[in-house]
Parts: structure tokens; C-alpha cells; sequence
């Protein structure tokens, strides 16, 4: 399993991106065209929300050059221990 990038986040805890991650986000959700918007994303989210129903974090950060209807980029991350990866990817309206 390849990692195609791993960073420290605000907090302090490691998350990567592995092939097989990336391969399902270009898969699932196209419009998700490069693995730097997902980078910057973790790096400086625009806003963390925990799904303790789910076992996830979602980070969201809004780009602008999105169409109207999704601008804000939404990254689950699961975490292990200290050790994060993420799951997936996609566009969204809206924080939630």
C-alpha cells in the first residue's frame, strides 16, 4: 500500500493518504481532481467537526474556484491511537 502523502496536523498527530484511498475518492467523488486540495484541507482546515457516532473527523475547508453549489471540501479522517489516515473525500454545500 502506497502513501501518497503523510502530514502533522494542528494537533500535532500524523495523517496520510494511501493509493488505495486516493484511487476510491477519484473513483466515487471526481470532482475531488487533486490530492493538494485533501493536503491543504488537513493542514489548515476551516473548520474540525468529530462524528463520535461514526469514530471520524471531518475537516472541512472551503475553496472558491468550486461551483456554486459545493465549495467546501469535507476529509474523513479516522484516527488510531495518534495515527490518522483518511477514508474519504468529497465536495459539500455546507458545514454540517
Amino acid at each position: 500500500m502506497g502513501i501518497i502523502f503523510e502530514v502533522i496536523d494542528k494537533i500535532n498527530r500524523k495523517i496520510h493518504l494511501s493509493m488505495e484511498r486516493w484511487s476510491h475518492i477519484r473513483q466515487h467523488h471526481p470532482n475531488v481532481e487533486y490530492s493538494e486540495e485533501v493536503r491543504e484541507t488537513l493542514l489548515h482546515p476551516d473548520k474540525i467537526i468529530m462524528d463520535e457516532r461514526e469514530g471520524v473527523e471531518n475537516c472541512f475547508k472551503y475553496f472558491k474556484h468550486k461551483n456554486q453549489k459545493s465549495r467546501f471540501l469535507k476529509v474523513v479522517v479516522r484516527f488510531l491511537n495518534t495515527n490518522g489516515f483518511v477514508l474519504s473525500a468529497h465536495f459539500v454545500r455546507d458545514i454540517r
